[in-house]
């Protein structure tokens, strides 16, 4: 049954995508916020045939953890392709980083270019660096939020990857707070997997982290403990049992 659902859920999801993206598409010269709403609303419907197709729901704690009066830099853990959806009806009107190579990506690829991502090239430090910091102030400066995956690519559950600093040292640049999330995802619809098993994801967003007067490093290094501490206890079998 996990491989019939996880099939219809792909046929349901490409006829859906083949409808919303020619409305981004063709709303590439309206406002920013006419786009997000197309992406916004595919997000939802995702969500919401994963749940009733394939029997995978999600649960969030945290949420009075985000502001209502400020943007902020959202470090998320990177396990799987389900949060690159979830955190869109998440956290208020935002963009990503990410590697160039994604916005080629037929269809998915094109949906994400409308979303004015801050697109770098992690084979050249320098130019990210740079592209991060000018884009990044520019997207920071229209107030929209900023997600990164400081990961850079999806690790199994168990495991974890360098955690790069990028987004810390943007949030040291701008003076902007930084929120940690962390998420066991992976445990449902692993990296790089067509297979999505029934269940509930479990979210937790962490403490907002202020930025003012703080090194990167110091930014960086307490996020990734705090979703290093809440990957722990995720993962403990009495706090799967207690929720």
């Amino acid at each position: 049954m996990v491989y019939i659902r996880s099939t219809i859920y792909f046929i349901v999801t490409l006829t859906i995508t083949t409808i919303l993206l020619p409305l981004m598409l063709a709303s590439m010269l309206l406002p920013f916020s006419v786009r997000y709403f197309f992406a916004e609303l595919w997000s939802r419907v995702a969500l919401w045939n994963l749940k009733m197709i394939c029997g995978l729901s999600h649960e969030i704690t945290g949420q009075e953890n985000i502001p209502t009066d400020r943007n902020a830099i959202v470090l998320c853990k990177h396990q799987s392709a389900w949060e690159t959806v979830a955190v869109q009806i998440m956290f208020p009107m935002h963009t990503f980083l990410l590697k160039k190579e994604l916005l080629r990506l037929p269809v998915w690829g094109w949906a994400l270019a409308t979303l004015e991502p801050i697109a770098i090239d992690r084979n050249d430090r320098r130019a990210a660096l740079k592209s991060l910091t000018t884009q990044g102030v520019k997207c920071l400066n229209k107030g929209l939020w900023l997600i990164v995956f400081p990961e850079g690519t999806r690790m199994a559950p168990g495991t974890k990857g360098k955690f790069n600093s990028g987004g810390s040292f943007l949030a040291h640049k701008t003076n902007t707070p930084v929120i940690p999330v962390a998420h066991n995802a992976g445990e449902f619809w692993p990296p790089r997997s067509f297979l999505k098993y029934p269940g509930i994801i479990t979210v937790k967003i962490g403490p907002l982290i202020e930025s003012t007067n703080r090194k990167a490093s110091e930014l960086n290094a307490e996020a990734e403990a705090w979703i290093d501490n809440a990957m722990q206890e995720i993962s403990d079998p009495a706090y799967k049992t207690s929720s």
